[in-house]
C-alpha cells in the first residue's frame, strides 16, 4: 500500500533533522502511523533567550533570521580598576570595569556571515560592524575547514580546543561589560545564513537532501529549526503552505499540495465495480463513492512571524474572512516575513479554511506509473481538478482517495495586500565617529587652597554614535609611556573650530559689535542665547583660543555652523588675549561636559600631553595642554598711572587683582592669595628689560637719574607684574608720562 504521508491540514513523516532518509526508502508508510499525532515542530517564540546547557540542540537557520544563541566557553570575568575626577569641583571616583571573553554557538549549519548584534535588547554591533564597546568579535561560519579559534586554543590548549567544524560561532574577546551590569549580556544574532534569502524548496532540499522537491517556490527572509524531525519541520510550514509527500520508486517526492500554475492533470479512466462484500451495493455497482462535508463555518486565519520591518520581533497578520468570537485559527511560522507576505498567507490560509471538503473513492483496474499520491488528476464522472491522497492496492484493483483541488491560484490574493507592520522604535545605530580632543588650564575658580593647577579635557565626536574614550597622560611628552588617568565619559563637549577670527574689543564694555562663527564638532549639538542676567551668572563661557569669553546670541547657519555675538571678553583675567586670535582656533563651551584632570596624575601640565583612545579612533589622538599656567598665574594689575614729579622721577600706581577672587567684597581688600607680594617693575620688553625693580607695594617711584640712564631708542614704558609663588601675571603696560 502506498499512502500520502501530508494532507493539506499538513502531518509528514520524514527522518530526523540532517537528512536521513534512508529509513523511507524502500518502503511505504500507513497514513494511520502518522495520522492524528501532535507535531512539535519549531515554533514562533518571542526572540529566544540565550543559554549555556550542555547537551542544548542548535538550530537551523535559513535565510536571515534573528535568533540567540548558546554559550560554548568562557572565562573568568577580569577586572579593571579606573580613577577619575568626576567634574568640576567633584572629588576623583575610582570605578571597576569587568571584560569577559566567550563564544556563543549561533547555528548547526555554515552561514554566510552575522549582521547585527543586541546584547539585553540594545544595539551591541551595527550593520557596519561596528561594536558599541570596546571589544574584539570574531565570526566562524561553520565550515568542514575552519580552524580553531586562536583565543580558545591559547586558553585552552591545541589539544583540548576543537574548532567546532560545523558549528557557526562568535568569539568575542575582552567585550567590556559595564554597560551590561558587569556580566555577560543576553546576546541575539542577525543571522545572514543564506546571502539571497530563502524558499520552503531549499529549506526541505537541505534537511532532506535525498528527497526530490518541486514546486515549492514560495520565498521567505528567513527560517528557523530548533527542535523536532524534518517531518514536524515541514508540518509546521504545511500549515501556511500545503505540502504533499509521497514515497515513490524508494524516492520521496515533496511538492506543493495545490497547484502553483497551469496543471495537466492525468486523465483516470471509468470506475471499475468491486467485489469485495465490505463495500456497500452502490459502491460495488459503480466503482466509485462521493462524500461532500456541509459548508464550513467561515473561518479567519492568522500568521505569527518574525516581522523583518521591526527588527524580526513577533507579528501577527490575519486574512480576509469573518470574525467571529472563537474564530480565529492562528499559524505559528517561525519565519521572517514582511507584513504583506505575512498577511497573503493569512488570506490564502482564510481561503483553504472556508473551502467544504470534498472527496471521492474511486476505484479502477489499470496501473499507471504517472498515477500516484500527489498526482492531479481529472475523472469522468465529476469534473474540475482532484489530487490523489490515497493508494491501495487491492485484489479487485486499485482503490484511491481523490480529493477536489482548486484550480491554480483560485486560492491566492489577487493583489498585493495593503497592511501595515505597526510603529517600532528601533535601536538607534549611529556609528563610532573619531574623538575630538582639547586640554587646558582655566583659571582659579576660588574653590580649594589653588596651589595646584586645574586641567581639564574636553572631549567629543561628530555624532551621538560616540561613546566616550580612555584618557592617558605622556608625562614625558616625547611619546614615552602613558599612564591612564580615567575616562572622558559619553558626554560630548560642544567644542569645535573658530571660522575667521574674533576681532578685537575692550573686556571692559558689552562687545555688541563682533560676531564669530564657529563650526561645532557635531551638526546635531546646538548653543542657545541667553540674557544679559544669565551672562553675568556665568551662562555661555566659552574658551577661544586663550581667551575666556561670553557670548549672549547664537544663532544656526546650517552644517553645525553658529554665528555668535553680544560679547563680554576677557573673562577671568583672560583679557591680554583679547588681541590675539587667529583663524581655525579650537572653541570650547565651558560646562559640566568637560572632565577635570587629577594633577597628580599629570604632573607636570607644561611637559605633559593628554592622550584618548576610543572605539572609532584608528589612531590615539594627543594634544598638549594649552595654557597651563592658567590657575596659578596672579592675575595682571589693573588701572596703572605714571604721573612726572617736579623732581623727574616718574611714580607709578597700580590696583591688584588676585586669582580666585571674583566677589567684590564691599570695604575689604582684594585678597592676596599669594605667599607674600612682590611686584616686579621693568622698562622696555619685559622679557628683556633694561632696567628691572621689585617692590612689596602696589607703588613704585622711578628717580630722575635712573630715567635720564635709561638708552637711546628704548620703548617708552613700563611693565608691572606681580610675582606669585609658581609664576608671574601678564603685565600691565604704563606708558610714560607727556
Amino acid at each position: 500500500m502506498a499512502t500520502l504521508l501530508l494532507t493539506a491540514v499538513g502531518t509528514v513523516f520524514g527522518g530526523p533533522l540532517g537528512g536521513a532518509i534512508g529509513a523511507l526508502v524502500g518502503r511505504q508508510v500507513d497514513a494511520a502511523i502518522m495520522g492524528g499525532r501532535k507535531v512539535e515542530g519549531p515554533r514562533l517564540k518571542d526572540l529566544t533567550v540565550q543559554t549555556s546547557s550542555y547537551g542544548s540542540a542548535l538550530p537551523l537557520h535559513f535565510g536571515k533570521m534573528r535568533a540567540a544563541g548558546s554559550v560554548i566557553w568562557a572565562t573568568e570575568l577580569v577586572e579593571h580598576k579606573d580613577t577619575a575626577r568626576g567634574g568640576k569641583g567633584r572629588p576623583s571616583v575610582t570605578s571597576y570595569t569587568y571584560t569577559s571573553s566567550f563564544a556563543v554557538a549561533i547555528a548547526s549549519r555554515p552561514i554566510a556571515g552575522i549582521g547585527r548584534i543586541w546584547a539585553d535588547g540594545n544595539l551591541l554591533r551595527g550593520a557596519g560592524g561596528d561594536l558599541k564597546v570596546g571589544g574584539t568579535l570574531r565570526i566562524h561560519n561553520g565550515h568542514g575547514d575552519q580552524a580553531a579559534d586562536p583565543l580558545m586554543v591559547q586558553a585552552e590548549g591545541v589539544t583540548q580546543c576543537p574548532a567546532h567544524r560545523g558549528i557557526a560561532y562568535a568569539v568575542f574577546e575582552d567585550l567590556e561589560l559595564a554597560d551590561y551590569g558587569n556580566r555577560i549580556p543576553s546576546l541575539t544574532f542577525e543571522i545572514l545564513a543564506d546571502t539571497a534569502g530563502t524558499s520552503i524548496g531549499a529549506i526541505a532540499r537541505a534537511i532532506l537532501p535525498d528527497a526530490a522537491v518541486s514546486n515549492l517556490d514560495t520565498s521567505l527572509t528567513g527560517f528557523s529549526i530548533d527542535q523536532g524531525s524534518a517531518g514536524d519541520a515541514l508540518a509546521v510550514i504545511s500549515e501556511a503552505v500545503p505540502i504533499v509527500c509521497a514515497v515513490s520508486g524508494g524516492t520521496l517526492a515533496i511538492r506543493a499540495a495545490e497547484p502553483t500554475g497551469p496543471v495537466s492533470p492525468v486523465a483516470l479512466p471509468g470506475p471499475a465495480a468491486a467485489t469485495k462484500e465490505r463495500e456497500s451495493a452502490e459502491a460495488k455497482a459503480s466503482g466509485w463513492s462521493r462524500k461532500r462535508e456541509p459548508l464550513p463555518r467561515v473561518r479567519q486565519c492568522g500568521v505569527r512571524y518574525y516581522d523583518v520591518a521591526r527588527d524580526y520581533q513577533p507579528g501577527l497578520q490575519r486574512g480576509i474572512g469573518r470574525s467571529e468570537q472563537g474564530d480565529l485559527e492562528v499559524i505559528e511560522l517561525p519565519a521572517a516575513l514582511s507584513a504583506a507576505e505575512a498577511q497573503t498567507l493569512a488570506g490564502n490560509a482564510s481561503r483553504r479554511a472556508a473551502r467544504p471538503a470534498d472527496t471521492i473513492t474511486y476505484r479502477i483496474t489499470e496501473i499507471d506509473p504517472a498515477i500516484t499520491p500527489g498526482a492531479f488528476v481529472s475523472i469522468p464522472i465529476a469534473s474540475g481538478l482532484w489530487r490523489i491522497s490515497q493508494w491501495e492496492w487491492q485484489q479487485d484493483g486499485v482503490l484511491l482517495s481523490l480529493t477536489a483541488s482548486p484550480s491554480s491560484g483560485a486560492t491566492a490574493v489577487s493583489s498585493a495586500p495593503v497592511t501595515d507592520p505597526g510603529r517600532f522604535n528601533p535601536a538607534a545605530d549611529l556609528a563610532n565617529t573619531p574623538t575630538v580632543l582639547e586640554a587646558f588650564a582655566l583659571p582659579w575658580d576660588g574653590t580649594g587652597s589653588g596651589t595646584t593647577a586645574a586641567v581639564f579635557a574636553a572631549a567629543s565626536g561628530a555624532s551621538a554614535g560616540w561613546t566616550g574614550a580612555a584618557l592617558l597622560a605622556d608625562l614625558g611628552g616625547d611619546g614615552g609611556a602613558l599612564a591612564s588617568i580615567g575616562s572622558t565619559g559619553r558626554s560630548r563637549a560642544r567644542m569645535g573650530r573658530t571660522i575667521g577670527a574674533l576681532p578685537t574689543a575692550s573686556p571692559l564694555l558689552l562687545d555688541r559689535q563682533s560676531t564669530l562663527d564657529v563650526v561645532l564638532a557635531g551638526t546635531d549639538q546646538v548653543l542657545v542665547d541667553a540674557s544679559l542676567a544669565q551672562l553675568l551668572q556665568g551662562a555661555n563661557r566659552a574658551r577661544i583660543g586663550n581667551e575666556i569669553a561670553q557670548f549672549a546670541s547664537a544663532a544656526p547657519l546650517g552644517s553645525g555652523v553658529w554665528r555668535l555675538g553680544n560679547w563680554l571678553r576677557g573673562r577671568g583675567g583672560t583679557e591680554w588675549a583679547v588681541g590675539t586670535h587667529v583663524t581655525g582656533e579650537p572653541f570650547v563651551l565651558i560646562d559640566d561636559s568637560l572632565v577635570q584632570l587629577d594633577a597628580a596624575m599629570i604632573g607636570d601640565p607644561a611637559a605633559t600631553q593628554i592622550v584618548a583612545v576610543g572605539l572609532g579612533d584608528t589612531a590615539a589622538v594627543t594634544v598638549p595642554i594649552a595654557d597651563p599656567e592658567a590657575t596659578l598665574r596672579p592675575l595682571s594689575p589693573v588701572y596703572g598711572t605714571a604721573v612726572l614729579q617736579s623732581d623727574g622721577s616718574i611714580a607709578l600706581r597700580w590696583m591688584r587683582r588676585a586669582r580666585g577672587a571674583w566677589v567684590w567684597l564691599n570695604g575689604v581688600d582684594t585678597p592676596l592669595n599669594e605667599e607674600s607680594e612682590l611686584w616686579e617693575i621693568t622698562v622696555g620688553d619685559p622679557d628683556t628689560p633694561a632696567l628691572r625693580w621689585q617692590t612689596t607695594v602696589s607703588a613704585f617711584v622711578a628717580t630722575a637719574a635712573q630715567i635720564a640712564g635709561l638708552p637711546a631708542g628704548l620703548p617708552q614704558y613700563f611693565a608691572v607684574r606681580q610675582i606669585g609663588r609658581n609664576a608671574a601675571s601678564m603685565p600691565l603696560r604704563i606708558d610714560f608720562p607727556a
